[in-house]
């Protein structure tokens, strides 16, 4: 499969999953992945990939509710993905698969995706943050200058209400809200903005750890990996319109961050939450 140059086209080749036929106790999809500076995977993108597969394998009344994974090893850009789907569950509401992610017959992710039928039941939600709308907070272009083709190969636009920790931190708390959406149009599935969603989910919820301890990306000597990854999607939403993911980082030790996150449509509604504990080093504080 080609990758093409637009970055949004880029997000939808990545997603479009191949099924090669290959007759197993699992169900086999391969994927690849988008150029990324570092040479590695995307963790967003084996997500999302992950997703894509899983919900491939149940019928089209059940939707992911959640995702728990874990990255066993970095992922390399030019490899293949393979994915491979197990069907653990199949209830009268609920269904789960397990989907591991593989690169010269190793696992890069490993992970249990849950899917359930659309239920009536209680509904509350905690209420969105007052910010600014997205139009009056600052575009990362407009925050790094010259120094934005890094990112202009993303398909995500990302706006930090706070200012980017992109090259130092302008404000160090443990909390942080983004604006975000998927940079151009996407086709109206709803499967696809889940997965999008997904893909997304990745993207910044590192940053509040580094932003409590006044680290920036561009801080000599950064070591950071992703090690475990959770979300639970409750409505649907467009990822190609703006959301605001708020997100905080309630401890970090021993090299470790945990941060989480909520995602909210720009009206308001709280579309998906998100865990993940991250790896992260600096010298100075080895």
């Amino acid at each position: 499969m080609d990758i093409p140059n637009d970055p949004v086209d880029v997000l939808r080749a990545v997603l479009d999953l191949e099924r090669p036929g290959a007759q197993t106790g699992e169900e086999i999809f391969v994927g690849r992945s988008h150029p990324m500076p570092s040479g590695r995977v995307f963790g967003g993108q084996v997500v999302a990939q992950c997703v894509v597969a899983a919900t491939a394998t149940v019928g089209p009344d059940r939707a992911p509710h959640s995702l728990h994974g874990y990255f066993l090893r970095p992922g390399d850009v030019d490899e293949p993905i393979t994915l491979a789907v197990e069907r653990i569950h199949d209830g009268r509401s609920f269904a789960r698969r397990r989907v591991q992610a593989y690169q010269r017959g190793e696992p890069i992710f490993s992970a249990i995706a849950s899917f359930q039928d659309h239920d009536p039941g209680m509904e509350h939600q905690m209420p969105m943050p007052e910010v600014p709308a997205p139009e009056e907070v600052a575009s990362a272009e407009e925050e790094l200058g010259g120094a934005f083709a890094l990112l202009r190969h993303s398909p995500i636009e990302a706006r930090h209400v706070h200012g980017g920790i992109y090259l130092e931190v302008p404000d160090a708390r443990a909390t942080q809200a983004t604006w975000l959406r998927i940079r151009s149009r996407l086709d109206d599935d709803p499967a696809l903005h889940r997965a999008a969603l997904a893909y997304m989910s990745d993207f910044t919820i590192q940053e509040p750890t580094l932003r409590a301890n006044g680290v920036s990306w561009r801080t000599k000597g950064l070591r950071s990996a992703s090690l475990d990854h959770a979300i639970w999607w409750h409505r649907d939403a467009r990822a190609d319109e703006w959301l605001l993911y708020v997100a905080e980082s309630p401890t970090s030790r021993g090299g470790r961050g945990m941060n989480t996150g909520r995602i909210y449509t720009r009206g308001g509604e709280l579309v998906a939450s998100v865990a993940q504990e991250i790896m992260a080093r600096t010298p100075a504080f080895n």
